[in-house]
């Protein structure tokens, strides 16, 4: 069956397919919070305002002290420290005004951009328990997580700094052009014949470190991806004396990356120095303009200081709006990838009048008849696996399902859990199609233990919980010593307190399997499902577990997948699948007598090889 594999995630800076219908689609998600925006940017405007005006101000205190050295030199006069304290004093409070406007903005963006974050991870988990199974199939995990966190994150950036900061920019911009005028407009040309030179050096610095950071993005995954390959296979890894090889292959990971990496903040690293150099040309040009017009009276000592200062400035702002559209780029890119995850198509909707399966107690009316009616299915549409599958279980009975692998054994139980709708006939429990059964209603009736053993990040008490979330610590202790774990969970260390690590790996193999058996005993469901339970335990475990499991069974309908068909000798109906169909259907005695393919399989098992 096609599943999900370990991947290395989706990079977020890649460009997006439609940059400007994402970024669209972005700006009416914002809807909610457009008045927390336009506050927060009129916020930015006044800071940026109050920020361009300091130089002017701080030049006319420049020119006062000149002027009132000069006239202390002349004898006419001194210096007038009152007047200028008062300009400083004013100065000092613009900048405060400045900077309480900056916080405010940065205050109510950061607000905005978590509330984003927030609610786009909400509306996401939300959307992950609609998504069918297929959809899965389809996508690694790396892949499912890398929008969860890294698209995501990309957006919150872009809200938290970016967007401010380009307004910023722009301001600052339009600021600067225009207290270089109010000062000299021809200083001002001065300063703007560098301009086109400086946007032309930058945008081909950007154009050209693009393609470079996005390759350094994609080998960075493949080291990431690498390492945890080799992380969570290093057992296998060492088994194979596979080291010389993971060590070229990330040698090789690594040189690409290193590659890609210097490069890219190479020319990055350009930008800066080539402002700088620009900018100084500019400055030059002024400085000799400036101190001409300051000799002949056009202008005075103090505006010249002013002027330099925004000169120096100027440039600034021109590289910032330059990396900002950078970053719209991989914002654009991570939006859209959000926004299909959150389009995708969803599982067939819920049933409008569901039948009720509960009685006015709370308790399942539902006796455990299964019918299986000319079933047909595939995971692709035009790659049908399981042709025409009928049956019909009695409630009760304990079923084994065989067959060789990829016969369809394990997709049948996925299809009668509802985990994938069908492409042809109908699944039934008391006569009840499961289409009309809410999925959660479905679902409850069943208890699974499965080949992988899954267990989380939690105590043992927890693990075994989950069959029943509301069950006491004694129903689970009850259910333990059923599944014959009790004993073994009293010797760890903590006992039910025992934490059990993300991998699982502080227990063994069978230890899991052992857990969720127990797990199942406490669910205590109308219909069991085994597929290959005791396959991961030793002989004398299994034989242990496969006392508490007949009495689980009792009165229950059970589902047993097995590739041991020793183990289910005693069933009371064995359907034994090949190529997607049931072939065969019978007990172990009748079935063996018609020396058949049950009869081959069963055999098989005993050849000498």
């Amino acid at each position: 069956m096609p599943g999900p594999n370990h991947g290395r995630g989706a990079r977020s800076n890649e460009k997006a397919k439609n940059f400007k219908g994402t970024m669209l689609k972005l700006i009416q998600y914002l809807k909610p919070y457009y008045i927390q925006i336009f506050f927060s940017l009129i916020f930015a405007v006044f800071s940026t305002i109050f920020m361009v005006v300091g130089p002017k101000i701080l030049g006319t205190a420049t020119t006062a002290l000149a002027e009132g050295f000069m006239n202390k030199v002349r004898g006419v006069g001194g210096i007038d420290f009152g007047r200028i304290g008062q300009i400083l004093i004013f100065l000092v409070c613009i900048y405060c005004v400045s900077a309480l406007c900056n916080f405010i903005q940065s205050w109510l963006m950061a607000g905005v951009a978590q509330k984003v974050s927030f609610n786009l991870r909400q509306e996401m988990a939300k959307k992950i328990d609609t998504l069918p199974f297929r959809y899965f199939d389809g996508q690694t995990h790396g892949e499912v997580l890398s929008r969860f966190s890294n698209d995501v994150d990309t957006i919150q950036q872009t809200m938290n700094q970016s967007l401010s900061q380009m307004l910023t920019s722009v301001v600052q911009l339009i600021g600067f052009l225009i207290m270089m005028l109010s000062i000299s407009w021809q200083m001002t040309l001065m300063a703007l014949l560098v301009v086109p030179l400086s946007c032309l050096l930058i945008t081909n610095v950007v154009k050209h470190s693009q393609k470079y950071f996005m390759a350094q993005q994609k080998s960075l995954g493949d080291v990431n991806g690498h390492i945890e390959e080799m992380y969570t296979s290093h057992t296998v890894m060492k088994a194979f004396n596979g080291e010389e090889k993971s060590i070229r292959e990330f040698d090789a990971y690594n040189q690409q990356l290193y590659d890609s990496a210097w490069r890219s903040q190479f020319l990055s690293g350009l930008m800066q120095p080539i402002s700088a150099f620009v900018g100084n040309l500019g400055y030059v040009g002024v400085v000799i303009l400036g101190g001409y017009l300051a000799i002949n009276g056009v202008i005075e000592i103090g505006d010249i200081q002013a002027f330099i200062t925004y000169v120096r400035n100027f440039n600034q702002p021109i590289s910032q709006v330059a990396q900002t559209m950078n970053v719209l780029q991989s914002t654009a890119a991570a939006a859209e990838r959000v926004f299909e995850f959150l389009e995708e198509t969803e599982e067939v909707p819920e049933t409008e009048q569901p039948i009720e399966i509960w009685d006015a107690d709370g308790q399942s009316k539902i006796e455990g008849q299964v019918t299986f009616d000319h079933v047909r299915f595939g995971y692709q549409p035009d790659k049908i696996i399981i042709h025409d599958f009928s049956a019909n279980i009695k409630a009760g009975q304990k079923v084994a399902i065989v067959g060789p692998t990829g016969a369809g054994k394990t997709t049948m139980i996925k299809l009668l859990m509802r985990f994938y709708e069908l492409n042809g006939g109908s699944i039934a429990i008391d006569g009840i199609p499961t289409t009309s059964l809410r999925r959660a209603d479905l679902r409850s009736l069943f208890g699974m233990v499965l080949q992988d053993a899954w267990l989380f990040n939690g105590t043992v008490m927890e693990n075994l919980r989950y069959g029943r979330l509301e069950a006491t610590d004694d129903e689970v202790m009850q259910a333990a010593d059923a599944a014959y774990v009790d004993h073994f969970i009293r010797t760890l260390d903590h006992g039910y307190q025992t934490m059990i690590n993300e991998e699982s790996s502080n227990i063994s193999q069978g230890q899991k399997q052992l857990l969720t058996i127990a797990r199942a005993f406490l669910a205590d469901p109308k219909i069991l499902i085994l597929d290959e339970a005791t396959s991961s335990v030793d002989t004398r475990t299994e034989i242990l577990i496969q006392k508490g499991m007949d009495k689980l069974m009792e009165n229950r309908t059970s589902f047993i997948i097995a590739h041991r068909l020793s183990t289910i000798r005693d069933a009371d109906l064995i359907l034994v699948m090949r190529d997607g169909d049931i072939v065969e259907v019978g007990n172990h005695e009748s079935l063996m007598k018609q020396n058949g393919f049950y009869t081959q399989l069963y055999n098989s098992q005993f050849e000498e090889v």
